[in-house]
């Protein structure tokens, strides 16, 4: 069993809690994740158009940019990170240019030696992925993909195909970090995607407390959660690690003990 999928075999929904590399004490940060409980890492790759996000991980691009972190660093960081945490999946998450300037197998070949498990590139469609997906795919990285409120019955299909890992499902329209997401809305788009797949679904965007992540839990395989993670960093800097440890895990224990109230 590879270590996403041992992030989906556990007993309650998986808890993906992102930072952006190069932002702060990365390698502090992301052990205080690791010890708060976040079962999945999204690692977000700096880049100078972030179209996706909203102004809390604009600005963590913007901050981890002027310290200079360069693709080459983020692999480092991966790979002491793998070397400190064997068994946590760790997943990539950015854009395509970064991704994609010395070519997809470069990368992809680069990312398996590192330990990276999966990734998520937000900005590049099915439609254009002839390159990087079956690198990816051909050197065992999952490829993840993205599914919106307006992915209907007829896109859908396309999303999923070479889809592995889990779906990440957007929960709001618009940018990250702006606007909440309704658990009517949440459990409608969990059953109309469980419906189609049996890849696991990891609910984000616009899940910023422990009540909200404890919600989600309660239909989705998976929450995501990154502009509140981003924010205490923004708020703390070097000293981030331990307002972030507690952080995940009152996120880690509101979405336990909601899925235990629903078995008991």
């Amino acid at each position: 069993m590879n270590r996403i999928a041992a992030a989906f075999a556990k007993p309650h929904a998986a808890l993906a809690a992102f930072l952006t590399a190069g932002d702060g004490d990365t390698a502090a940060n992301l052990d205080a994740l690791v010890a708060g409980g976040a079962d999945i890492i999204e690692l977000g790759m700096p880049f100078t158009d972030p179209m996706a996000d909203g102004p809390a991980i604009q600005q963590a691009n913007l901050r981890s940019l002027a310290k200079g972190t360069s693709t080459t660093d983020i692999l480092e960081i991966v790979r002491a990170f793998r070397a400190r945490h064997p068994d946590i999946a760790l997943v990539l998450m950015g854009y395509a240019n970064p991704m994609a300037v010395r070519g997809g197998a470069w990368f992809a070949d680069a990312c398996a030696k590192a330990g990276v498990d999966g990734v998520i590139c937000v900005d590049l469609p099915p439609e254009e992925d002839g390159e990087l997906g079956p690198a990816l795919r051909e050197r065992g990285i999952a490829l993840i993909r993205l599914a919106t409120p307006t992915s209907d019955a007829g896109r859908l299909p396309t999303i999923l195909a070479g889809s592995s890992g889990f779906i990440y499902y957007v929960a709001v329209a618009g940018i990250t970090g702006l606007q909440q997401a309704s658990s009517d809305s949440i459990e409608s788009a969990m059953a109309r995607l469980k419906a189609v797949t049996d890849i696991p679904i990891v609910v984000g965007f616009g899940i910023r407390t422990p009540q909200q992540a404890a919600a989600a839990a309660r239909v989705a395989d998976g929450v995501a959660v990154g502009t509140a993670i981003v924010e205490i960093i923004g708020k703390y800097g070097n000293d981030a690690a331990e307002p972030l440890r507690l952080f995940t895990a009152e996120l880690a224990q509101a979405m336990r003990a909601k899925q235990e109230d629903m078995i008991g």
